[in-house]
């Protein structure tokens, strides 16, 4: 498990302030399969996992959205047959938190069998 997939989530209020460029590429080594998209002027971490059914699809959402409600912090999650979308940022800034990446990083690790 990686340093950052051991991090807890900090509570995060509205006007906390965003990672900054520097941490943002920071962090973004720890998570390197994942991607910074902007939608709706809100970047966001995204990234596309292969399964090779819809039934692993399933329980890997699922996995994935039991870590999200230990934390409190919860993805956007678009199941298809053979993959799943996970996409993370904090709703309350409209941005990218710490959180998210140590969020990603979980997801990492679900996506390993950790």
């Amino acid at each position: 498990m990686t340093e950052l997939a051991r991090q807890k989530c900090e509570a995060c209020r509205k006007g906390a302030p965003t990672v900054t460029p520097e941490e943002m590429e920071t962090l973004k080594r720890e998570v390197p399969e994942w991607t910074v998209v902007e939608r709706e002027a809100i970047p966001r971490l995204e990234r596309v996992f292969e399964f090779p059914d819809f039934v692993r699809a399933l329980r890997f959402t699922n996995e994935v959205g039991d870590v999200a409600e230990e934390e409190g912090h919860h993805p956007a999650l678009l199941t298809e047959w053979g993959r799943v979308t996970v996409t993370w940022w904090t709703h309350k800034i409209r941005g990218l938190h710490r959180n998210d990446f140590v969020m990603a990083a979980r997801t990492d690790e679900v996506a390993r069998g950790g």
